[in-house]
C-alpha cells in the first residue's frame, strides 16, 4: 500500500486521494477509543464537511491530519506523505502544504493585519519581494485591503476570521483545514466566511470543514462525513438530514 499511495508526484490527478485514512484507530492514554477503524478518502479539489457531536472524534481527525498526534493503528496519508513516518524536522515542512483556520482566530495581537498575514510567509523564509506582493493580494481576496494597518483588536470577529483565512492561504496550500471556523461568529459573518471557503475551493484548494452548524451544512449541500462515537456512520453528499437515522442524537 505504501508504494501505491506515494502521492506527492501524483497530486494533480483528481482521482488520487489527497487525504487517506486506512483502518485508522486512535486510543488516548485513558484507554478510551477516540476513533475506531476509520477509512476516509478525500480527493484533490473536494469540499468536505465533518460533523458530529462533542466527543465524537472530529477533533482527533483534524489532529491526525496535522500530524499533531499519531494513530494507534492504521495509516494516515496527507498531501502525499505517510504521516507516522515523518521525522520531527519533516513535520514542519509538511505543514507548509496545509492552511489551517481555527474557531478562535489565533492572530498575533501585537501585529497589524498585514504583519499577521506576512508572518506565515516569514516562517518559511519567503523573499521580502514575495511577501510584499502576496500579502496585499490575499487581503484583497478576503475583502480587507483597506484594513492592512489595523490591529486585531480593532476588527470585528468576522474580519479577524478573514485575516486568519488570508494567513492560511498566503502560501498556496494544497489543503485548507477549518476547525469550527464560524463557531464565534454571528449568522451574517458565518455565511461570509463560508462563501469565501467556497470561492477558495473553486480555485482548486481542497477544503475540509469541521462544524456544528447544521444550517450551513444543509444549505451548502457538499459531501458530509458524519462521526459518532469514533465511527464514520455516514459519508455522502447532502446535509444533516441525509443521515438523521444514523445520528439522531447529534
Amino acid at each position: 500500500m505504501g508504494a501505491r499511495y506515494d502521492l506527492e508526484s501524483q497530486l494533480k490527478d483528481i482521482d488520487v486521494p489527497v487525504i487517506l485514512f486506512e483502518n485508522v484507530s486512535k486510543e488516548y492514554q485513558s484507554g478510551i477509543p477516540a476513533l475506531k477503524n476509520v477509512n476516509i478518502e478525500i480527493r484533490k479539489g473536494e469540499f468536505v464537511f465533518i460533523v458530529g457531536n462533542s466527543g465524537s472524534g472530529k477533533s482527533t481527525l483534524i489532529k491526525l491530519m496535522l500530524r499533531e498526534i499519531k494513530p494507534t493503528s492504521g495509516r494516515v496519508y496527507v498531501a502525499g506523505k505517510l504521516l507516522d513516518k515523518l521525522r520531527k524536522w519533516q513535520v514542519a515542512k509538511f505543514r507548509r502544504k496545509l492552511g489551517v483556520v481555527f474557531q478562535d482566530f489565533r492572530l498575533l495581537p501585537d501585529r497589524s493585519v498585514f504583519e499577521n498575514v506576512a508572518f506565515a510567509q516569514r516562517v518559511i523564509e519567503a523573499p521580502t519581494r514575495e511577501i510584499q506582493r502576496q500579502t496585499p493580494r490575499m487581503l484583497a481576496m478576503v475583502g480587507l485591503a483597506d484594513k492592512y494597518k489595523a490591529m486585531p483588536k480593532e476588527l470585528s470577529g468576522g474580519e479577524q476570521q478573514r485575516v486568519a483565512l488570508a494567513r492560511a492561504l498566503v502560501n498556496n496550500p494544497v489543503i485548507l483545514l477549518a476547525d469550527e471556523p464560524t463557531g464565534n461568529l454571528d449568522p451574517k459573518n458565518s455565511w461570509e466566511i463560508m462563501r469565501l471557503l467556497e470561492e477558495i475551493n473553486r480555485r482548486g484548494t481542497t477544503v475540509v470543514v469541521v462544524t456544528h452548524n447544521r444550517e450551513i451544512v444543509d444549505q451548502m449541500q457538499k459531501r458530509v462525513i458524519t462521526v459518532k462515537n469514533g465511527i464514520i456512520v455516514s459519508d455522502q453528499k447532502g446535509g444533516y438530514a441525509y443521515a438523521k437515522n444514523q445520528y439522531s442524537s447529534i
